[in-house]
């Protein structure tokens, strides 16, 4: 492995004894959108948060710039790297912009207080995220996607290179999904920022990611480009499920289309979705 970003050397994860992951090696491409892909239950936040220094691995190491992530301050591991969880809550009453605020907490020090840098640091995300008219907003007043926007926009104001975030769409509509999801392929582009997520949606992980790792029985599956790794044995494997894989018609990306059992007893629907796949791909 080489020693640059971030990366899992020999990692076992478990709680209250049941192992989950054991002697995992996992690197992060660095400035890229990866995406772990997996069953619920499989362990994807658990990886997650073992990543990002919240869950102690009970064995090997999580390497972050080439040195291990708890053997760093955690102020420092908080310039560097920063996560969303799934579903975070503010306190009641809190606006956006002091919620924004909060992520420049790792920048200060007792010598070093409110600045200008950090001034700049949160308009730069509420501009990014398009939150600076809704500043002075309540944030559990916002819409679905405007709240997610607001600890985005707090993420960004952190200004590490890497960010993970934990099933950053759970919860929001469509358009919404849409919404968040370009803003993050648009950091990416833009600022060359590192970004891991957990999502659900396979067919937007395809669409989204630069790398994708699929998850199963405490190990990885298989890990590469989405057009490279993901078919229809990969979804057999990762989820036990039977589907057909065709191109999506707009991005060009693995596109797959569940079959329930009903439908997969029917050789007239497979021949049908076989015809289909074969007019997108020619």
């Amino acid at each position: 492995m080489s020693n640059g970003g971030l990366q899992a050397a020999s990692l076992s994860l478990g709680y209250g004894g049941a192992q989950i992951f054991e002697r995992l090696d996992l690197r992060i491409p660095q400035h890229q959108i990866t995406v772990l892909i997996g069953k619920n239950g499989c362990g994807k936040s658990t990886l997650l948060r073992s990543l990002a220094r919240l869950l102690k691995p009970a064995g090997g190491s999580v390497v972050l710039d080439g040195k291990d992530i708890y053997s760093q301050p955690t102020k420092e591991v908080a310039k560097k790297l920063s996560i969303l969880p799934q579903g975070p809550v503010a306190p009641e009453g809190l606006t956006v912009l002091q919620l924004v605020k909060q992520g420049r907490y790792p920048h200060q020090t007792w010598l070093k207080q409110w600045s200008r840098d950090d001034e700049e640091a949160v308009a730069r995300s509420l501009a990014a995220t398009g939150m600076t008219a809704f500043a002075d907003r309540s944030v559990d007043a916002l819409s679905g996607g405007q709240r997610q926007r607001a600890w985005i926009a707090m993420t960004l104001a952190q200004d590490t290179d890497v960010i993970l975030l934990d099933e950053p769409t759970t919860y929001l509509d469509m358009a919404h999904q849409i919404e968040v999801l370009e803003l993050l392929s648009e950091l990416n582009e833009l600022e060359g920022r590192t970004i891991v997520m957990v999502l659900h949606d396979i067919n937007l992980a395809c669409r989204y990611a630069d790398h994708i790792v699929a998850v199963a029985n405490g190990a990885v599956y298989a890990e590469g480009a989405p057009s490279d790794i993901v078919d229809e044995k990969l979804i057999s494997g990762v989820f036990g499920m039977d589907c057909r894989m065709i191109r999506d018609p707009v991005y060009g990306t693995p596109l797959c289309v569940p079959i329930g059992a009903r439908a997969a007893a029917s050789s007239t629907f497979i021949q049908t979705a076989r015809e289909r796949e074969s007019s997108y791909v020619g």
